[in-house]
C-alpha cells in the first residue's frame, strides 16, 4: 500500500512539473527578450574642438569614454537648463551652453592630448597607443599624482661607467 502511495505522489508531483512548464512556456513571448529601445542623439551644437560632422551617436560615445575616462558625470561640464523639464520632472542638461569652467578645461585638456599625439606620440617608433584622457587620470576627475617606487634603485646599470659612489650619506642610516 505504501508502495502505491509514494507511487502516486511520484505521479503527482510530475504531472504538477509538467504542468506547470507547460504553462510557463505557453506564456513566454515569442521571439526572445524585446529589442533595445533605439535611442536618438540629437545633431550635435556648439562643436569647438570636436569634428564639425559628428553626428549625435558618434559624440555620445565620445562623451561616454571621457566621463569613463574622468570617472565624472555629464553634469560635470554641462550645465542645468532649469526652463528645460524631462520627462522625469528634472531640468535637461543645456550641452551647448558654455558656462560651466569644466567645459572650457575640458577643450584646453583635448587639445593637449591632440597634440602630444600629433606633434610627439606619432614620432616614437613603434608606439601605437595615443594619449587619451584615461592616459592621466584614470577614471579621476582629479588625477592622482605618479609616485616613483622607492624600491630597487640601487642596483648596477650595465654600460655604465662604474667609479665610487658620490659622496652623501648612505644609504639606510
Amino acid at each position: 500500500m505504501k508502495q502505491i502511495s509514494s507511487s502516486l505522489t511520484a505521479a503527482a508531483i510530475a504531472l504538477t512539473v509538467a504542468l506547470f512548464a507547460h504553462t510557463s512556456v505557453a506564456q513566454a513571448p515569442a521571439g526572445g527578450p524585446p529589442p533595445p529601445q533605439h535611442r536618438e542623439f540629437p545633431a550635435p551644437t556648439n562643436l569647438q574642438v570636436l569634428p564639425k560632422n559628428l553626428t549625435g551617436e558618434q559624440l555620445h560615445e565620445i562623451m561616454e569614454k571621457w566621463e569613463g575616462s574622468l570617472g565624472a558625470h555629464c553634469n560635470t561640464c554641462h550645465a542645468v537648463d532649469p526652463k528645460n523639464i524631462g520627462p522625469n520632472g528634472r531640468p535637461r542638461l543645456n550641452f551647448a551652453d558654455d558656462s560651466k569652467e569644466e567645459k572650457l578645461t575640458a577643450r584646453l585638456m583635448y587639445k593637449m592630448t591632440e597634440d602630444i599625439n600629433v606633434n610627439y606620440v606619432s614620432k616614437v617608433p613603434n608606439s601605437d597607443t595615443p594619449v587619451t584622457c584615461g592616459t592621466c587620470h584614470r577614471g579621476h576627475l582629479g588625477p592622482e599624482p605618479y609616485v616613483i617606487p622607492p624600491d630597487d634603485h640601487d642596483h648596477d646599470h650595465p654600460g655604465a661607467p662604474q667609479g665610487p659612489p658620490p659622496p652623501g650619506p648612505k644609504p639606510g642610516k
